[in-house]
């Protein structure tokens, strides 16, 4: 069968085509879309990435698509209801980067804590002096983990390593995973108004998108710093750059921002007549924060170890071959 691949490196190709060697295989590079769908139209499954953004209007170009495993824990780029409409199943990747991604959320605390980032710019430029760049023992503060699944279990193990007092936030609680892993559940507002530090760990379902908005900043301690590697949507955008501006907490470290994939093709966008002004508006907001010196911003690679990678690329594969042999792995349920 033709199956499509968007998104990928040339070495991850490789896994894909030792193991799948019987089938026609198509790669793109870029994110698949509505203009690139078209050199793609009889493909009976499709691997995509979070760039990826499939709509209606995607989905109308493929008569032929079966399924579409997504190489994300994430589904929130896949129009799920008018798949399933469609008949068109769709796998992920549940576990592949727990540590990984938990490992760079708290490199970004440490870097945000310490102005890491500002300390070796400075250093670049010649200038050894540490004059306002004086961070806090993390020993003895409090951090408040969003979300309590396999990668905040993580992050809670770090911070415990790190003598941190650790609270929770999870609509779902686990009062043995609290004793295990030495936290404690609290509120939401509890957790803004306690903690010091603020990570999140949710995945962007209803009831999470802007989880985080103005009514969190207005009760955070004003030295407080938070940090996403979650989903963008997870923080209100416009109600961060306004604790920002007033000085309503201490600071900002982001693996994600709304409308990240815009920031991608600002450039083409610029010049294009179809901009939608919402998402303008959106992108203009991302850049006030890409220039703040309390800010640290990464390009949404939080995964991306090539050990994690590897293990999405075999989970991935193994996933088409289920379908393949009609014994499904990893459906995401609709």
């Amino acid at each position: 069968m033709q199956i499509s691949f968007f998104e990928l490196e040339n070495w991850e190709k490789e896994i894909f085509q030792k193991a799948l060697p019987k089938h026609k295989l198509l790669f793109d590079p870029k994110p698949l879309t509505a203009r690139n769908a078209l050199k793609h139209k009889d493909s009976e499954v499709l691997a995509i990435f979070v760039f990826s953004k499939i709509t209606k209007q995607v989905l109308d170009k493929f008569s032929k698509l079966k399924y579409i495993a997504t190489m994300s824990t994430g589904f929130d780029h896949i129009d799920l209801e008018e798949a399933k409409k469609r008949g068109i199943k769709v796998s992920n990747v549940p576990f592949y980067g727990q540590n990984t991604v938990a490992e760079h959320a708290f490199a970004l605390l440490q870097a945000l804590n310490r102005h890491i980032v500002e300390a070796v710019w400075r250093t670049r430029n010649q200038k050894f002096d540490y004059k306002g760049l004086m961070g806090s023992d993390l020993a003895g503060k409090t951090i408040g983990i969003l979300g309590t699944g396999n990668i905040g279990q993580h992050m809670i193990r770090y911070a415990n390593a790190f003598n941190m007092n650790v609270i929770a936030y999870d609509k779902f609680k686990s009062l043995a995973l609290e004793k295990k892993l030495n936290f404690k559940y609290v509120s939401l507002k509890k957790l803004c108004t306690t903690a010091d530090f603020i990570s999140l760990h949710l995945p962007l379902v209803e009831g999470t998108c802007h989880i985080i908005g103005e009514k969190e900043f207005d009760v955070m301690k004003k030295s407080a710093m938070i940090i996403n590697t979650g989903r963008g949507p997870l923080i209100d955008t416009k109600a961060l750059i306004d604790a920002l501006n007033k000085n309503k907490i201490g600071g900002a470290a982001l693996d994600v921002l709304e409308l990240e994939d815009d920031l991608r093709k600002e450039a083409k966008m610029a010049s294009s007549s179809f901009v939608n002004p919402n998402r303008l508006h959106g992108l203009v907001k991302n850049h006030a924060l890409l220039h703040k010196p309390n800010v640290i911003v990464t390009p949404h690679l939080a995964f991306y170890t090539r050990e994690a990678v590897t293990r999405i690329m075999d989970t991935s594969a193994q996933n088409i071959k289920g379908y393949i042999n009609k014994k499904y792995k990893n459906l995401v349920k609709m």
